[in-house]
């Protein structure tokens, strides 16, 4: 899923002990975060998209619910929402830096609310 040769990151809800996502894709690039998840039928369990920067998204053209997590700075939950249909747009929040998309259900399941504190963590070693 990834989109460079970086090495593959989890995300991690350090607040609530959850792990949000196993295969987090990085878009930071303008081309890749004007791209995001266009085109695709689906974002399966355990992966997400990261946009940095990023303050506002929108689900045009999609074909599959979200959820997002807006995150400050220092990996703060600004903002979660959960099952952002498609056809929407959030509103701009100015304390977010980035963005993470993740599957429908994984705000809901990890219990990650505004305040929390996640974190990108590289996989262990195998």
């Amino acid at each position: 899923m990834s989109r460079g040769t970086q090495a593959p990151l989890r995300l991690v809800n350090r607040t609530r002990g959850a792990v949000l996502a196993d295969r987090v894709e990085s878009a930071h690039r303008m081309r890749d975060r004007l791209r995001g998840l266009l085109g695709r039928a689906a974002l399966r369990e355990g992966e997400a998209l990261a946009m940095r920067p990023c303050a506002s998204i929108h689900t045009m053209f999609m074909k599959f619910e979200i959820d997002a997590v807006f995150l400050d700075r220092r990996g703060r939950v600004v903002r979660a929402l959960a099952g952002l249909r498609p056809w929407r747009a959030t509103r701009f929040h100015l304390r977010a830096t980035q963005v993470v998309e993740l599957p429908a259900g994984t705000v809901a399941r990890s219990g990650t609310r505004e305040g929390d504190q996640l974190a990108f963590e590289p996989h262990a070693a195998v």
